[in-house]
């Protein structure tokens, strides 16, 4: 008897996407396979199979490697050409009332 099978339709940015399978492909692992190993952990560990924690504090400069600088500034660049950004006074007016 054959194994039904349902179909997964999502959205991701194109940079995140581009550097998982850069990874997947290194590692000779198709996306649907990887998206199927993760779904599998999720039911094994009842749940995400990481932790799920936001940072104490935004990384410096120093902290981060080239790689990861260079996503965060071409990211913060798209934002504001596409015009998903923040009005500066808006964001210290909020960071100023918690």
């Amino acid at each position: 008897m054959a194994t039904k099978t349902a179909t997964v339709n999502l959205r991701i940015e194109y940079e995140v996407k581009r550097q998982a399978e850069d990874i997947l492909d290194r590692l000779g692992i198709p996306r649907a396979v990887a998206i199927d190993m993760f779904y599998r952990q999720i039911i094994a560990h009842n749940g995400i199979p990481f932790s799920l924690t936001l940072p104490n504090k935004i990384p410096s400069r120093e902290e981060l490697t080239k790689h990861e600088f260079d996503y965060m500034i071409s990211n913060g660049l798209e934002q504001a050409k596409t015009d998903r950004s923040f009005d500066v006074e808006e964001v210290f007016s909020e960071l100023e009332n918690k």
